[in-house]
């Protein structure tokens, strides 16, 4: 009977002690990152399909003209309202003056409207008194005619300065319904003449601030196209300012990690700029309204019958803390790698139709230009009359004034002696 040799036997109850150790190490990491993945990594969705994007405030004239300055070269930084693109104002002033002028000469033409009413309305009622009197001689010859003691040709004359009368009251009051109808309800400033003048004014004066081109925000140059004595014309790109500290981050995932995806859900991101000892954190802002292919340059053709199956992105936006941006500024196109906390807000809509002011920008560099050119429209017309005029009432032009004797003259007949005169 043979017997095992005690070395070989304890080599052999060696090893599988360490086999059994090496299995349990195996076993209790395997346990460990099951654990993990369970609580941990499967909420995570990553990727490193992700850019840093942002705003390209393209800088553009308004007008036609020549350049005579530039204020800022590419990747310089400008402030909020500093001048970048100076042009040629020579024109543009010329066109104020001119401006300028006919608004005076018009608040002043527009006032001699006024004046001239006042001045018909005068005229209409010493045509009135006038055919007042002559009514009032017409009644006293009348009642003498009878008696013999006025001849029926002063009679005669006497009803045709009643008629004359009459003709002239009326000429003088359609006089004046036509100069009141052009000042009717209006005052000076309302007038329609003014106000024509006073927006040609406006215009020219905001052509003239135009001259000068400002930056709308603070950020870095980019892309200086314009050139001194170049003529440019309206939309011509001349620069871009670029807001560093208005990023956001573009992360294409796969379609399969959008599934519990849903906006606010926390996203830590690392930039290839500063490596892995940098970490941002930000939001899910919103997702794309289509795959990356769907609103690309040239679309993909799925129905040429030589189809394959491709895995689609589709761009998610990703909020960044402003805070961290500028410790550690970021520039457009830096590529990032997203990592996006799923676990919570798994109940809340995919895709919320829910109107969002977060991104919205605005700048207040031109808006003073309104207000002074208002200012100065009312300089001019302030300037160029004495008084403000009171608005004509809808009563102040009769139709026909009825006089006195009106009555009198419209029922008493003529005699036969001044049917036939001396």
């Amino acid at each position: 009977m043979s017997t095992q040799n005690p070395k070989v036997a304890s080599n052999r109850q060696r090893r599988w002690r360490w086999l059994g150790a090496l299995g349990a190490v195996v076993l209790t990491a395997g346990a460990v990152y099951g654990t993990y993945w369970a609580q941990v990594l499967r909420y995570r969705q990553s990727t490193n399909d992700a850019y840093v994007g942002g705003n390209v405030v393209q800088i553009t004239p308004q007008i036609s003209a020549t350049v005579v300055g530039i204020g800022a070269d590419d990747t310089q930084f400008v402030k909020a309202g500093q001048p970048l693109v100076r042009l040629d104002p020579a024109d543009a002033r010329v066109a104020l003056d001119q401006a300028e002028a006919q608004l005076a000469r018009t608040v002043r033409d527009v006032r001699n409207l006024y004046a001239t009413s006042s001045q018909l309305a005068a005229a209409a009622q010493m045509r009135r008194t006038e055919l007042a009197a002559a009514q009032s001689d017409f009644v006293r010859r009348r009642q003498l005619a009878v008696t013999g003691a006025v001849s029926g040709e002063e009679l005669q004359h006497a009803d045709d300065a009643v008629k004359t009368g009459q003709a002239q009251l009326t000429a003088a009051e359609q006089q004046l319904a036509a100069n009141r109808a052009r000042v009717d309800g209006t005052t000076l400033e309302d007038h329609p003449l003014v106000r024509d003048a006073a927006a040609a004014v406006r215009n020219a004066y905001l052509t003239l601030e135009r001259t000068e081109l400002a930056a709308p925000v603070a950020g870095f140059i980019a892309r200086r196209n314009v050139q001194l004595g170049e003529r440019v014309s309206p939309g011509t790109p001349l620069m871009a300012v670029v807001p560093l500290d208005q990023v956001w981050v573009d992360a294409n995932f796969k379609e399969p990690q959008l599934a519990h995806m849903r906006t606010g859900q926390p996203v830590k991101l690392t930039a290839d700029l500063y490596g892995g000892h940098v970490v941002y954190h930000g939001t899910v802002a919103g997702f794309g309204a289509g795959t990356g292919a769907a609103f690309s340059l040239l679309p993909a053709q799925n129905a040429t019958g030589n189809w394959i199956k491709i895995v689609q992105r589709v761009p998610v936006r990703v909020a960044l803390d402003p805070r961290e941006i500028a410790t550690h500024p970021l520039q457009i196109g830096l590529s990032m790698k997203v990592e996006v906390d799923v676990k919570g807000k798994a109940d809340a809509a995919r895709l919320p139709q829910v109107a969002s002011t977060q991104g919205s920008w605005m700048t207040a560099v031109s808006g003073e230009s309104e207000s002074q050119a208002e200012a100065r429209v009312q300089a001019i017309i302030a300037a160029n009359q004495s008084a403000p005029p009171a608005a004509p009432t809808a009563h102040a032009v009769p139709a026909r004034a009825m006089l006195p004797t009106d009555h009198l003259v419209a029922n008493m007949p003529l005699p036969a002696t001044a049917r036939q005169p001396h």
